[in-house]
């Protein structure tokens, strides 16, 4: 059994359930890990999102671990992994952020927010293009999973208004400890992950081939592996 507990960070509108496949393998392995679940979404769908509340909630994931941390994000995840992991002073022994390679800025990101809030609209709040989306992008298995723990359909416009303010290469500086940048080769996500390779102390940049996204859909399996070797290499 491992004596570094494994942080899992979800991706936006989804939960700690997307994460399911990853976490079969890491038990497997005898890595211990702790899935949470994001203010706003999942089990919390009912509070609101901001970025000091995602901060406390991976505080409180850190508390319960007995030893040090690997702390692992996907997407929305990833930015909030960094930002947490480059202010706590918990012990963070490794970062993992996936699918996050962009600074979250600009007209792009006003874009985003733009399209969320007219799908909001919609009298369903976007649920049905949600699940036509998943199914027909991810294959039915992933899309099960990052149903299952309920879509935060409410929490998108906020989510990513607050992801303006959100600075990955400033925290990037910031870390000491080793910090993988994992992303698919088809990801649109990773148009800058130059950039964040080179403002981390120390980083290693990883593209899985043939991936998309939202890489626990894609390769839930060679995600696993990639963090159960970041846990060893950081032991």
């Amino acid at each position: 059994m491992s004596s570094t507990t494994v942080l899992l960070v979800h991706g936006i509108r989804t939960s700690s359930s997307m994460w399911t496949r990853v976490q079969a393998d890491l038990d497997a392995a005898g890595m211990p890990s702790i899935a949470v679940d994001l203010p706003g979404h999942g089990r919390r769908m009912d509070e609101e999102f901001t970025l000091a509340a995602a901060d406390e909630t991976l505080e409180r994931a850190a508390a319960q671990a007995p030893a040090s941390v690997v702390a692992v994000g996907l997407s929305l995840g990833g930015y909030l992994t960094l930002r947490w992991a480059a202010r706590t002073d918990a012990r963070v022994a490794g970062v993992l952020a996936a699918s996050c390679a962009v600074r979250p800025r600009g007209l792009p990101l006003a874009a985003y927010v733009a399209i969320a809030g007219l799908i909001h609209r919609l009298p369903d709040r976007g649920r049905g293009l949600h699940d036509l989306t998943t199914y027909a992008i991810l294959g039915g298995v992933a899309a099960r999973e990052v149903s299952a723990g309920g879509v935060a359909l409410d929490a998108m416009v906020p989510t990513l208004q607050a992801m303006g303010e959100v600075d990955p290469i400033a925290d990037l500086a910031r870390l000491e400890v080793p910090v993988w940048l994992v992303n698919g080769a088809w990801d649109h996500f990773r148009l800058e992950e130059s950039r964040f390779a080179r403002a981390a102390y120390c980083s290693r940049r990883i593209r899985i081939r043939g991936a998309g996204h939202v890489l626990t859909a894609d390769r839930p399996h060679e995600l696993a592996r990639l963090v159960r070797t970041l846990v060893r290499s950081v032991a």
